[in-house]
């Protein structure tokens, strides 16, 4: 498992528009628009088999689960080669969400194209974008690590989230988020 840092997308980006199947949904093709939330829209993109989403998914799901409510929606995105990676296929995907117990949604990015609009480098990546879809935070979850024994705490996010629905500036200083590169095809 490589350490690939986020590659940390200016703040202010407009978040890239996206049309993906939902593989849980019978391959519905769900939107950014028709899924962004109220005042906030978190994109992740993750897969099912990386160490460091293991470790930070039932963290993401609370975290969902609080947030959801205050008018904050997260979208899932996995782009993963499946061809190399049969591990994070449509169907796993499915299993993955069932076991897991996410209710947000996990979209299918065969091509691609969404995570290198995103400049995405690592599962778990993450970008907060605020009402009018403009990027806020984009980073760490927190500062927990598979083998580093801090506990997996969502404080980054949590702050983000905070700030945006308190209508406070976001901290400037913003960590990259480490994980699994993309499985990128060749």
């Amino acid at each position: 498992m490589a350490n690939t840092p986020s590659n940390m997308l200016a703040l202010g980006t407009k978040a890239p528009y996206f049309e993906l199947p939902n593989p849980s949904k019978s391959n519905e093709i769900q939107s950014l628009e028709s899924l962004k939330g109220k005042k906030g829209t978190l994109v992740v993109f993750m897969c099912n088999h990386c160490p460091f989403v293991l470790h930070i998914i039932d963290k993401l799901t609370e975290l969902y689960e609080d947030y959801q409510d205050k008018g904050i929606e997260f979208i899932a995105i996995n782009s993963n080669d499946i061809e190399k990676y049969p591990a994070d296929s449509p169907e796993k995907m499915i299993e993955f969400q069932i076991e897991k117990r996410f209710e947000f949604p996990y979209l299918f990015d065969e091509s691609q194209s969404i995570a290198k609009a995103y400049d995405a480098a690592c599962t778990p990546d993450f970008y907060f974008f605020d009402e009018k879809l403009d990027l806020v935070y984009r980073g760490q979850i927190d500062d927990s690590r598979p083998g580093n024994n801090k506990e997996v705490t969502g404080e980054d996010l949590i702050v983000a989230f905070e700030n945006l629905l308190a209508g406070e500036l976001q901290d400037e200083n913003q960590l990259p988020s480490m994980g699994c590169n993309i499985k990128w095809k060749h």
